[in-house]
């Protein structure tokens, strides 16, 4: 039995191919930190999203670590910036990992939602994960395998009042990544969601509302660190006992 966990271990630690993270901001934010996560594992890294400055800054930050990495701006909504964010990790290694963490959320009162607001956050989440996927499958594919994987929220399950339009997106990602992981999941591609159930003690919503932090106690909101160690675990699953849906949430919260 030893030998067969030493062999395991072997098989799953050894870097192979590129990583790249969709929706990367500030460095204290999911994206940069599951981009940290695995450079640290010794994966080269493309980190893309919409904010140059803060894109750039993920980047330089990895690098500084020694670690192989390149910053791309773009829009996962549109298709043509997609498949640039694939080419760029391609350039880097055979692509093994992509990774959806694209979109915002904008709470508002149902009757004062605009279309153009429904429409935005269908497009950020739903439209930028189907981008993402047909971007990267071929590739995923051609290397033989990989991971394909998504974060979601407490809006994948549920919708919450003043949340219509976020919710309303995060199930047609759930959605749509349930039928991609049908596909190609026989096809060696693992297909990983993330429900990230509660406060992330990071800069979008500490830089909004910082006394969350000592209301809430040790441990009372989702560490970043701690989230991107969960799209580790997923990326070397054994497929013999691949997680399809992974929901994280502080212990002390309420669901």
């Amino acid at each position: 039995m030893a030998d067969r966990s030493e062999a395991f271990a072997s098989r799953w630690s050894a870097p192979q191919g590129s990583v790249l993270v969709v929706g990367v901001g500030a460095s204290q934010g999911l994206g940069a930190a599951i981009a940290r996560r695995f450079a640290k594992g010794g994966y080269p890294v493309v980190v893309a999203g919409r904010n140059a400055a803060k894109v750039e800054a993920a980047a330089d930050e990895l690098r500084q670590t020694g670690a192989k990495a390149m910053a791309v701006i773009g829009d996962a909504s549109s298709a043509n910036d997609a498949r640039m964010f694939v080419a760029a990790a391609e350039t880097l290694a055979p692509l093994a990992v992509a990774v959806h963490n694209a979109g915002s959320n904008r709470p508002a009162p149902f009757l004062e939602v605009t279309a153009e607001q429904f429409e935005q956050h269908w497009r950020e989440h739903a439209l930028g994960g189907f981008h993402t996927s047909q971007a990267a499958l071929p590739a995923l594919l051609k290397r033989g395998g990989g991971s394909l994987l998504f974060t979601g929220a407490s809006g994948s399950l549920r919708g919450k009042a003043r949340f219509s339009p976020f919710a309303a997106a995060k199930a047609a990602l759930r959605g749509l990544l349930q039928s991609i992981a049908r596909e190609f999941g026989p096809q060696g591609i693992h297909v990983g969601h993330v429900i990230v159930d509660g406060g992330i003690a990071g800069e979008r919503l500490l830089s909004r509302a910082p006394q969350l932090k000592e209301e809430r106690g040790e441990d009372g909101m989702l560490d970043i660190e701690a989230i991107a160690e969960a799209y580790w675990v997923l990326h070397h699953q054994h497929r013999s006992a691949w997680t399809l849906e992974l929901d994280l949430r502080p212990f002390k919260e309420a669901f």
